[in-house]
């Protein structure tokens, strides 16, 4: 079969930097991504979800776009939160989404500031439910075929680790250095950094919503402080 499209999901390292190798061997298939964003860099060191800045599709994808083959169709459905500019596919032939690192089959997905963003996330979460797939293929993991139950797991164990910082903020911590430990002691330490970023992720949807406030700053040195203090 010929490839006639290399569709990218979004500019992270572990996905956007072999494409343009593969268009080249393929003979010229256009890529095809959303607007990369602006280059970032996480406090806590070099991860996977740092972009990459070599990264320039040939065509920017906006909100429903189709692409088209020999018997398939693609829908271009943004599902920013892991990153701002990810992007997924829905296969209108089958019902089916290709969620790239939005959803995953083994895990949840890492949601790491500054690029990443809790709001933009759950929110996101919320119109893939919506749609009601029938399967959900990730870019990490198995096939999804028991969409709705999957979906809502993922929004709960979102829930359920704000409420648990919530917590955190109510005993007293301050400081992401002091909730991470507590709320990832099962968790190996060498993950700590990418939990810290989450928490973070998290208190900065907090803060959004209301319930928290940084000071100076949100970021992961902050002073964290819940609005109401009666939680």
């Amino acid at each position: 079969r010929v490839v006639s499209h290399i569709l990218v999901t979004h500019t992270h390292r572990d996905h956007a930097p072999l494409a343009r190798p593969l268009a080249v061997a393929v003979g010229g298939a256009p890529i095809l991504a959303a607007q990369p964003p602006e280059r970032t860099e996480h406090a806590s060191g070099a991860l996977d979800e740092d972009d990459d800045a070599d990264f320039h599709p040939d065509e920017i994808l906006t909100e429903s776009e189709w692409i088209e083959g020999d018997g398939w169709t693609l829908e271009a459905m943004p599902t920013p939160g892991h990153a701002s500019n990810h992007m997924a596919f829905v296969l209108r032939q089958e019902n089916a989404l290709f969620s790239g690192d939005h959803i995953m089959g083994w895990s949840t997905t890492v949601v790491a500031p500054p690029d990443g963003d809790m709001t933009d996330y759950m929110n996101s979460l919320e119109a893939v439910l919506a749609r009601g797939f029938s399967t959900i293929w990730p870019t990490h993991g198995p096939a999804i075929t028991q969409v709705a139950p999957f979906l809502k797991a993922y929004r709960d164990h979102r829930l359920e680790r704000e409420a648990q910082i919530m917590a955190r903020l109510a005993s007293g911590d301050q400081l992401i250095a002091d909730m991470v430990p507590v709320l990832y002691a099962a968790v190996d330490q060498r993950l700590w950094p990418a939990a810290s970023l989450s928490v973070l992720a998290h208190l900065i949807k907090l803060e959004k919503d209301g319930r928290a406030r940084a000071s100076p700053r949100p970021e992961l040195a902050a002073t964290w402080r819940l609005t109401d203090p009666a939680f």
